[in-house]
């Protein structure tokens, strides 16, 4: 072998070992590169496995939470609903307690005004039977005294005052029977002009009606007696404000009044004085006759403890008999607190 072929086959055999070592090296990274992968692979299925646990167990969790807000809100839902027939249940039966009143109030107006028709005509029954008997018994007539009195008390006026006395002593101990005084002295006058109520200090039971007649219907003697009930207004236990005050406002010489006056004890001045102050309002006519009859009901409350108030209540009834006496009333002493 020449030297110039034994060159070539060096050449050749250098070039065949060079391209073996390379594919042999590639071969080789491969096989490496997929143990590494082989190996790292099962770590990270690992960590997915492990994300996923974690993310399935939240979602549990968050569903378990909203089961119990489901359940929380269906109980809240059915409470509310319960709640809600209940109340429709009861707007029901009161709808049902309107509708009855409503009835009721409408048959009561029908019958007040039933009532106040007939009144009307029976006053105007009176009237003309009035003027009958003027026409066969005369205008000079004049009906006997006795014929104009209940228990002993003239009942001719047309407007009716009362003047009550509302101390602690009588709101104590005789309120129920003050009620039912004023209630039987109502139904001796069976219809007035006017009706007014104060007490002993001069103040109104009505302040919307101060100086002025209340008009007399059934309803509006139903609200004064209701209202007489609980009225509790500041008093000295003295009448002569109230009676004077009574005077002054209404005595008017077209007008037949009466005042009446519920009291228990005075605890003003003289007797005298008391008196001349009246006379001074309530003057006579030329019969001797006074503008205004004062009537009075004197109630023993004072008498319930003995010694107390013994002095001013004998002094009540002294001033009482005197100033009725004088003033064309009469004055009527109770002996019990008792209705």
């Amino acid at each position: 072998m020449s030297r110039r072929n034994r060159r070539k086959r060096a050449s050749a055999e250098g070039f065949s070992l060079s391209f073996l070592d390379a594919i042999s090296c590639g071969f080789g990274a491969i096989v490496i590169l997929l143990v590494l992968t082989k190996i790292g692979e099962p770590r990270a299925l690992e960590d997915a496995k492990k994300d996923l646990e974690a993310r399935v167990s939240q979602l549990e969790q968050e569903l378990t939470d909203i089961r119990e807000k489901t359940q929380l809100v269906t109980r809240d839902v059915t409470t509310r609903e319960e709640q809600l027939s209940i109340e429709q249940a009861q707007i029901a039966r009161l709808r049902g307690d309107l509708s009855k009143i409503q009835g009721e109030f409408a048959s009561s107006r029908q019958l007040s005004e039933i009532q106040e028709i007939l009144e009307g005509r029976m006053l105007a029954a009176q009237q003309e039977l009035s003027e009958e008997m003027k026409r066969l018994l005369g205008r000079n007539y004049r009906r006997p005294v006795e014929d104009a009195t209940v228990g002993g008390i003239p009942v001719d006026s047309e407007y009716v005052i009362f003047v009550i006395d509302t101390s602690g002593s009588m709101y104590t101990n005789a309120w129920p029977l003050v009620v039912q005084k004023m209630q039987e002295v109502l139904a001796i006058y069976p219809k007035v002009k006017g009706i007014q109520v104060m007490n002993d200090m001069g103040r109104y039971m009505f302040a919307s009606y101060a100086g002025k007649w209340i008009p007399d219907t059934p309803s509006r003697r139903r609200v004064i007696v209701e209202r007489l009930r609980n009225w509790n207004a500041f008093s000295n236990s003295s009448p002569v404000e109230g009676v004077t005050r009574a005077i002054r406002n209404f005595a008017a010489d077209d007008k037949k009044i009466s005042i009446y006056v519920f009291g228990d004890e005075f605890t003003g001045g003289s007797v005298e004085e008391v008196l001349t102050a009246v006379g001074r309002y309530n003057k006579k006519d030329a019969e001797g006759n006074p503008r205004v009859r004062v009537h009075a009901i004197g109630f023993p409350t004072i008498f319930a403890v003995p010694g107390v108030g013994e002095k001013t209540g004998v002094r009540f009834a002294t001033l009482m008999r005197v100033l009725t006496q004088e003033n064309g009333g009469t004055f009527v002493g109770l002996n019990t607190i008792v209705p």
